[in-house]
Formats: structure tokens, C-alpha cells, sequence
């Protein structure tokens, strides 16, 4: 059922469902306000006509409507209205169908959504055909995930030759409205397998899992874990360059964040099957401590690689959302998507998500009504960690180590290895103890080299064994002429200390590592570029 309120006739009509929302109200609001549009609000259920009483008792009759209808059958609704653009706010869109998109595609009106859900963004390609026979533009993702965060990473990158890693980080703040279906988005894959790209694979890890505690410019130190989102495959997709690309989101307070991480290993473990039939508990937990943390929230994407110039580089974009500003944040990327096809600024069609249509200066744009700000940092990143040891020595190497050890990226090695482990008993428990690998010849081997700040992080995999530790120049153990000689290597709450030396070779490209408790020889090893 739509209502007829008021008998001017608007410039363009904007249907909004779920316009009533946590979310859905405040990009009701931005419309009405930055725009001329008429804009209807549709709920399942008429919950949502008090709210839009109180908009016309603002704005006026002829710019704002009501509308009931469920959104399994909006076809109907939407031919009636025939309006220029149909908006779905209402969520949560995880193993949903794109029915509204697709009805609002029959009816030949635009559709954007603020989806952020991996399956239905990954899928939504597929209204492609029937978008662009239509003349019309069906967007994806509208939100913070992946509309703005990819105008940042389009902006940030800018003329780069090669993005190497990129994450991407989200953190509310406590006071922060809580709509069960975001609640139930999260849940639902808290402590399930979420396929991500980590050091030049693909890989798999729970969900709300890679517990990190980082400084949020703006926000202080908080915690961040592991969530699925579309950025997690558009971003390898549209820069193939990239090792690691990761997106987290925390929750302010420590107790509710590390409650949750908790909750995750249950799932993890097969204890529990899921947590998103706990929405509503868990929701009141959350609500319970509303009144504590703040009402500040930010967002920050930074990426590495190297620039124009062959120059490695780190770049990083933040935004900090004050006065409880911040649910505005995900919303603005439609309505700036919306203003640009009202101007007629917009002339792609089809089916995609929103990645790539708008640049970050026209979401920026409307950040300026809000208590909203945000600021880019760039630096040069130091030489890698080896070359910074040997200094003019490592000159001397063969261009492939130099390549290997450069400090610019993530390298992946591949090749065959022969393990020469320890003649004698206690020898062999002590290399099981720490996970070296068995004695075994020719046995397949990949050596994953992550360099940070200052150190590097080797992990690698003998046949079915794998060994994980952190390499970082001995700073207190300079020689004469400046350079670090010595590499601290550390690994299972032990360090081991190795001699750095330097020479040239004429021959094949053959590296060997050795220590008094096992010695490896690398035959035949290929950087993956």
C-alpha cells in the first residue's frame, strides 16, 4: 500500500526501504536535506508512519511519503511509485537474494544499496545484463565497505606501480546505535571460515579471529578482529599487486570485544554452531553497557607498495566521527552516489558494485554537515632489514638475493630442500620441540618473507611442517664501519643469534642457512613476483 501525500510533483521521487532504520533514517534525513527529491519511506509494517509523521510536520507533505510492503514482493510497489531511484537500507543482506534490485531493474529505475555482505555483493555482477538492457545503474556496497573504502585506496595509490598491503580497519564507538540486524550480520560469521589473502595466498581464518590491538589516529589504542566483508575479494580483484589484504572492526569497550573473541572459539571448536540465534541476547548484553565508552568512532585504510618513482611508500587515510556522528558514515557513500545521478554526473550503467564510480573528494563532500574529519599521511618506508645490516656489503650480492631481501614487499619462495636434522637423540626431541623438520631429502618447500618495521617475519614450510619466526637486526652489535653484522632470530620464547656475511657468487643463485641444530640447503628456488 503507498500512500498520496500532497499533489505537487517533486523533480524526482527516491523510494527508500528500511528509510525507518538505525541506518535508513539518517540517509532519509541526508535526502531530505541536501536534496530535492520527494522521498518515500517503505517498512514491512507500519511501525515506521510515526517517524514519517514527524518528517512532514518538517519538511512538508510534498516531500515526504509512506509506503508498507514486504520487500519479497516489491515489484508491484515499485511500478506504482515509479520512482527515480530505489534505495534498500534495510538489511542484513547475507544469503539474501537481490529481489529489490531486481524488481527495481523490471521497473527501469536506478538501485543502490549499502550492502556490506561478501556473498550478495560477490553475486550482484550477475543483474548485469538485465541493468544495462534496462539503461539503468545497480549498485552494490554503497557504504563504508567497499564504496568508501576503495575511493580511499583509488586515492591513496594513486599512481603507485604496486600496492603490496592493505588494511582496513573500522572501530565504533560504544554509544553507537546497535540495529539487530547489524548484530546479526556480525554474528553470523564470528568463528566461521573467512577466506582472506595473506602473504601471496589465499587462506582461511575464523572470523573475528587476528586479534590485534592497534592506535586508531584519533581514537587511541583499540581492538580489532577479522570480519568478512566484499573488500576482501575486491581489493586482490582490483589490485592484483597486493600480498595481504585484510579488513578488522573492534568494539570499543575491551570486556564486550574480547567477550565476543571468546565466543568466537566456541564456535571455532564445533561447541557452538553459530552465534547469530544469539543476536538477541547478546544484543541486550551490548545495550546493557551503552551508557559507557563514547559516543567517537573512526576508520582508517593504509597500504604499502611503492610509488611512480620505484620509491616504497606507506600510505595512510583516517577518519575520526565525533558527537555520535559516526553511524552517518556508511549512509554517505549512497547519497553521494544518488546526488551524482540526480546531476546526471553518473553515466555508467549496469549491474557492479560501488567500487570505482565516485572519487573520496564527493564522499568527503558530504562529511562537512557532520562532526566528521579526516587526514592522509605519507612516508617513505626504510630500507629493508638486510640491507640495512650489511649496509654497502649487500651490494656485493647476486641480484637475486638482493631482490629476495629488498625490504619492499611480501616474497614467496618456492623449491625443493634436503633436511639434514641432528645425528643423535636429544638432538631430534629438541628439533621436535620447536617444530623444525624431520630429516628427509627433496621434500617440497615454500618460504614466506613479511617485512615490517625493522625485522621480518619468515615462515616456513618443509613438506607438512611448517615453522614460523621473526628475524630483527642486533642494533647494539655494530661493527666499525656503521653496520648491523648480527640477526636476532626469535621463536617459541627463544632467541637464536646468527653472524651476517656477505660475498658474490658465479654460479647459480644457492643459499644455505645452518646452525648448530639443523642445516637446510635451498636448491633451485623461484621468486614468486
Amino acid at each position: 500500500m503507498v500512500d498520496s501525500i500532497g499533489t505537487g510533483v517533486p523533480p524526482a521521487t527516491i523510494l527508500v526501504i528500511g528509510g525507518a532504520g538505525a541506518f535508513g533514517l539518517r540517509l532519509t534525513k541526508a535526502l531530505l536535506a541536501t536534496t530535492a527529491c520527494r522521498v518515500v519511506v517503505a517498512g514491512r509494517s507500519d511501525r515506521h508512519r510515526s517517524i514519517v509523521a514527524a518528517l512532514v510536520r518538517l519538511y512538508g507533505p510534498l516531500r515526504i511519503g509512506a509506503a508498507t510492503f514486504d520487500r519479497a514482493d516489491t515489484g508491484p510497489a515499485i511500478q506504482a511509485l515509479g520512482p527515480f531511484c530505489v534505495i534498500d537500507a534495510a538489511g542484513p543482506f547475507q544469503g539474501a537474494e537481490p529481489c529489490v534490485a531486481k524488481a527495481a531493474i523490471a521497473a527501469g529505475c536506478h538501485y543502490v544499496d549499502i550492502a556490506d555482505a561478501r556473498d550478495f555483493v560477490a553475486a550482484f555482477p550477475e543483474l548485469d545484463a538485465a541493468a544495462r538492457t534496462a539503461g539503468v545503474l545497480a549498485v552494490a556496497g554503497a557504504s563504508s565497505t567497499p564504496a568508501l573504502s576503495h575511493a580511499v585506496l583509488d586515492d591513496i595509490t594513486r599512481g603507485w606501480r604496486m600496492v603490496d598491503v592493505v588494511e582496513i580497519a573500522i572501530s565504533p564507538g560504544n554509544r553507537a546505535p546497535r540495529g539487530r540486524s547489524v548484530l546479526k550480520a556480525i554474528l553470523s560469521y564470528v568463528g566461521r571460515p573467512v577466506r582472506l589473502r595473506r602473504n601471496g595466498a589465499w587462506t582461511t581464518r575464523p572470523g573475528w579471529s587476528e586479534l590485534v590491538r592497534r592506535d586508531m589516529p584519533g581514537l587511541g589504542r583499540r581492538w580489532l578482529s577479522l570480519c568478512e566483508t566484499p573488500d576482501l575479494d575486491l581489493v586482490p580483484a582490483r589490485f592484483p599487486t597486493v600480498q595481504t589484504a585484510i579488513f578488522r572492526a573492534g568494539l570499543e569497550l575491551s570486556a564486550l570485544h574480547l567477550g565476543l573473541y571468546v565466543l568466537m572459539q566456541a564456535v571455532r571448536l564445533g561447541l557452538l554452531q553459530s552465534l547469530s540465534s544469539y543476536a538477541y541476547p547478546l544484543g541486550r548484553v551490548a545495550d546493557s553497557v551503552a551508557a559507557f565508552g563514547s559516543d567517537r568512532g573512526g576508520m582508517s585504510v593504509s597500504a604499502t607498495g611503492v610509488d611512480g618513482d620505484g620509491i616504497a611508500v606507506e600510505a595512510e587515510w583516517s577518519l575520526v566521527a565525533e558527537a555520535g556522528d559516526g553511524p552517518n558514515v556508511p549512509v554517505l557513500p549512497a547519497l553521494a552516489i544518488v546526488r551524482a545521478l540526480l546531476a546526471n554526473n553518473l553515466t555508467v550503467r549496469g549491474a557492479m558494485p560501488a567500487v570505482g564510480l565516485i572519487d573520496l573528494a564527493a564522499i568527503e563532500t558530504e562529511f562537512r554537515r557532520f562532526a566528521i574529519t579526516t587526514r592522509q599521511e605519507r612516508r617513505q618506508r626504510n630500507v629493508g632489514m638486510f640491507a640495512s645490516a650489511l649496509g654497502a656489503r649487500m651490494n656485493v650480492m647476486p641480484a637475486l638475493i638482493r631482490d629476495i631481501h629488498d625490504g619492499l614487499r611480501t616474497r614467496l619462495l618456492r623449491g625443493r630442500v634436503d633436511v639434514r636434522g641432528a645425528s643423535h637423540v636429544a638432538g631430534r626431541l629438541v628439533a621436535r620441540a620447536f617444530g623444525f623438520a624431520r630429516q628427509q631429502g627433496a621434500l617440497i618447500a615454500t618460504v614466506t618473507l613479511v617485512p615490517q618495521e625493522g625485522e621480518e617475519i619468515w615462515s616456513r614450510r618443509f613438506g607438512r611442517t611448517t615453522f614460523r619466526s621473526r628475524l630483527r637486526a642486533d642494533a647494539a652489535a655494530r661493527s666499525p664501519d656503521g653496520a648491523i653484522r648480527t640477526i636476532r632470530d626469535s621463536f617459541a620464547n627463544c632467541r637464536a643469534r646468527g653472524r651476517l656475511r656477505s660475498h658474490h657468487c658465479g654460479m647459480a643463485p644457492r643459499a644455505t642457512a645452518a646452525s648448530g641444530y639443523s642445516s637446510a640447503a635451498v636448491k633451485g628456488a623461484r621468486l614468486r613476483r
